[in-house]
């Protein structure tokens, strides 16, 4: 740390009524101390604002926090946060906890015990009790592609989702698209309805009216994508081309396509939006929006990095740009 305590754990002991054991105990988050008593003492170190000295003995290494293994978008991740800490002599780790929108409560009682280097978070936040308890220890952290608006002050990193939403939309237009629907993902991510925004731009900015048919909340799986698009091609007037919020509903799309009979690119163009490995496998190949998740997580192990060193160091949000990439499902309309 690069100044001094204004508080001492003597001062906390004596305003908690708590041994210094105890409060050691529960900076160093050991186990046999009772609710109660760890609860008490948390309070008095949040609003002493009370710091720990960087440790020596802290653990070389990064852990990763997502809410599910496997997947190629977790994968990239994985993979650049391993690149760039091995660049730094240190080790990565991978914990599951939570969902999409926050790390599970039991997480940061566990993570302080493990006491790494840093930390890094994917699709989740951290309550506001577990940030000061991770900032009274001294433990930084970064979240990489926030559920939601993080909170003043939360180093994130993100990618340009709004401007990948408007570069698909308008390519499908620029084709001569008018009929576009989009499957976006869960109505509550941010990153979902950034990209619905960004559709609803470029067609708004082109002329092009939106049936309220054409807009679908999915879940960012296969299955929901097959799904929705089923629904679409259903219709009386079925879109003559879909965006999809993420590649793997694209890959159902292009599931339900084949099912219902429709041609793609022929009958339907189809845009995904990751740029996974998938992409370039799915016949036919697919159009997507490049979003950069190496790059996203080598930037984020960057900044964990940088706070480790420098715990003052003032960090908020980092967005890295979008583009589009395309292949063969992305073609005129056929009349």
């Amino acid at each position: 740390m690069s100044q001094t305590n204004r508080v001492t754990l003597k001062e906390i002991a004596a305003r908690t009524g708590v041994s210094l054991t105890t409060i050691s105990k529960v900076l160093n988050g050991a186990s046999d101390v009772s609710s109660s008593t760890r609860a008490l003492v948390e309070e008095q170190l949040r609003q002493s604002g009370y710091r720990r000295r960087r440790s020596r003995q802290r653990r070389e290494y990064i852990e990763v926090v997502l809410q599910e293994l496997g997947g190629d978008w977790a994968l990239a991740i994985i993979e650049g946060v391993r690149e760039s800490a091995a660049e730094a002599g240190l080790a990565v780790s991978l914990s599951v906890s939570g969902d999409r929108r926050s790390a599970g409560p039991e997480w940061v009682d566990a993570v302080v015990r493990r006491s790494p280097t840093g930390i890094i978070l994917l699709f989740a936040d951290v309550p506001a009790e577990g940030r000061a308890t991770l900032k009274a220890r001294g433990i930084p952290f970064v979240i990489i592609d926030p559920a939601g608006d993080p909170a003043p002050g939360i180093p994130s990193v993100g990618s340009a989702n709004w401007s990948g939403g408007v570069a698909a939309t308008r390519h499908l237009l620029e084709l001569g698209h008018r009929r576009v629907a989009a499957i976006t993902g869960p109505e509550q991510v941010m990153a979902s309805l950034a990209r619905l925004d960004g559709y609803r731009s470029a067609m708004t900015a082109a002329g092009a009216a939106i049936d309220a048919e054409w807009v679908r909340f999915g879940d960012f799986h296969r299955n929901g994508g097959e799904r929705h698009a089923a629904e679409l091609l259903r219709l009386p007037s079925p879109p003559t081309a879909i965006f999809a919020g993420n590649d793997l509903q694209a890959l159902g799309v292009l599931h339900a396509a084949s099912a219902a009979g429709v041609v793609v690119p022929r009958d339907l163009s189809v845009v995904g939006f990751d740029d996974l490995a998938v992409a370039e496998l799915a016949r036919p190949r697919l159009t997507t929006i490049h979003q950069p998740l190496r790059e996203m997580a080598e930037q984020a192990t960057r900044l964990v990095l940088q706070l480790a060193e420098d715990p003052q160091r003032e960090i908020t949000r980092v967005e890295l740009a979008t583009s589009l990439v395309v292949r063969d499902s992305t073609a005129a309309p056929s009349r």
